[in-house]
């Protein structure tokens, strides 16, 4: 999925009643973005340090990262569970715990799934990572947790997490793709005024961000809604 997709600009105009994203008839989040697997990729790559059992791990998780980064299907999937020569994310994160190496194979695998739609193993892996204090890794990760939950259509648990990733780390890349994502599911749960909140931030703090472009349509949707 490209990052064009995975950012596209929700509808400026009133949606028709009963409906949030018309066009799509979709859940209210995309699945998780070809933009912010990469970042996964990029950051898991540079946090595979070489220590005892992690130096292991770091020689065999190339081929998994490698397939990762496809875009066919029957290769992501040899990045989760390996392909007979090269262990995949799933043995990395279970035979190295307690290593760097298989923690970012956790936040590998919680993106994994959630392309695959397995939105509860998404889960049960993302809370499994640990924070590295990486910028734009950690955010990503708690994001990428209210993407699963609102896909499940646990929006009240999706804008905890989205509010959480949107305030952590705070940067002008995941703290407005996070409050964009906050703002909708306070609309799917009809709390326009905390969305208006959301998007009037991402107006005010990030101006220059991809998000803020269209922000103005928002704003004016939630607020004809209140």
């Amino acid at each position: 999925m490209s990052n064009n997709q995975t950012r596209a600009a929700e509808p400026a105009n009133k949606p028709q009643k009963g409906s949030f994203f018309i066009e799509n008839q979709k859940s209210i989040t995309f699945i998780v973005s070809g933009i912010a697997v990469l970042i996964l990729l990029y950051f898991g790559y540079q946090k595979l340090y070489l220590a005892p059992r992690a130096e292991k791990a770091a020689n065999l998780v190339f081929k998994a990262e490698e397939y990762a980064s496809s875009t066919d299907d029957s290769l992501q999937k040899k990045a989760i569970a390996g392909d007979g020569s090269y262990p995949g994310f799933k043995e990395i994160a279970d035979e190295y715990s307690n290593t760097k190496s298989a923690n970012i194979a956790n936040a590998y695998l919680g993106g994994l799934y959630l392309r695959e739609g397995k939105y509860a193993e998404a889960i049960e892996a993302l809370e499994k990572y640990s924070d590295t204090g990486s910028e734009v890794l950690d955010p990503l990760v708690v994001g990428l947790l209210g993407d699963a939950y609102s896909e499940q259509k646990d929006y009240n648990k999706a804008a905890s997490f989205y509010k959480q990733a949107a305030e952590k780390k705070e940067n002008s890349y995941t703290s407005p793709l996070f409050l964009k994502k906050l703002g909708l599911v306070y609309e799917q749960l009809k709390e326009n005024k905390k969305a208006e909140e959301a998007y009037t931030k991402i107006k005010n703090n990030y101006p220059e961000s991809q998000e803020a472009s269209l922000v103005e349509g928002l704003i004016a949707r939630v607020k004809a809604e209140q």
